[in-house]
């Protein structure tokens, strides 16, 4: 699948305020400054798309984009696990995060990123954790693979499966990306489209 157009819908504080529509969303999340704001430009080809900053919590809101003239929908979700701001800030960000995982009855898949430069985070387990006992559909994109030689690729990525695999069996569908080598993009995006249209799709890494 390519992405022939991609418009923004809007930054939402609530998913009640999120558009009501009946297609397919693909939510990206990660701990903060995994790499998820230039990601998403990468598979938009788009480089202002998502705002990247140096300093992590950037996205504070639902973004919400319109994919491929309504085909599916593009959700930017807040980054969690950033400490710099104030514990009721930080617990608005878990609700609104959470009722919109749980409610958002359209929401097909979570893409969950994990910075391909470290090992498992807790915070990362605890997720996951959540989100299978909450049923909720997702799975992994390492980002930054990019930034580590090619033996420290292979290393690295072995290591946090094998960290995957004392919690989850099978492990979910992990696909291995770098959004300035445009690497692992077009599997995802068949990924998505395999999923829409109701068939798996074995193209993992």
């Amino acid at each position: 699948m390519i992405i022939r157009d991609i418009e923004f819908v809007g930054s939402f504080e609530r998913e009640s305020q999120c558009p009501v529509t009946d297609k397919p969303e693909y939510a990206f999340i990660g701990r903060s400054n995994v790499g998820k704001s230039s990601l998403i430009n990468a598979l938009s080809g788009k480089k202002g798309l998502a705002h990247i900053s140096s300093t992590p919590g950037k996205t504070q809101t639902i973004n919400c984009f319109k994919v491929n003239e309504d085909e599916w929908y593009l959700i930017d979700l807040p980054g969690y696990g950033y400490a710099k701001i104030s514990k009721s800030k930080r617990k608005k960000w878990k609700q609104m995060i959470d009722r919109y995982l749980q409610v958002r009855s359209n929401l097909f898949c979570i893409f969950l990123l994990i910075d391909s430069r470290l090992k498992l985070q807790d915070i990362d387990v605890e997720f996951m954790n959540w989100l299978g006992e909450h049923h909720i559909p997702f799975v992994i994109a390492f980002t930054k693979i990019d930034k580590l030689n090619k033996a420290d690729q292979v290393k690295n990525i072995e290591m946090i499966k094998s960290q995957l695999k004392e919690h989850w069996d099978p492990i979910p569908q992990c696909f291995v990306t770098s959004a300035e080598k445009k690497r692992g993009l077009d599997e995802i995006l068949n990924f998505i489209d395999h999923t829409n249209k109701g068939l798996s799709y074995g193209g993992q890494e």
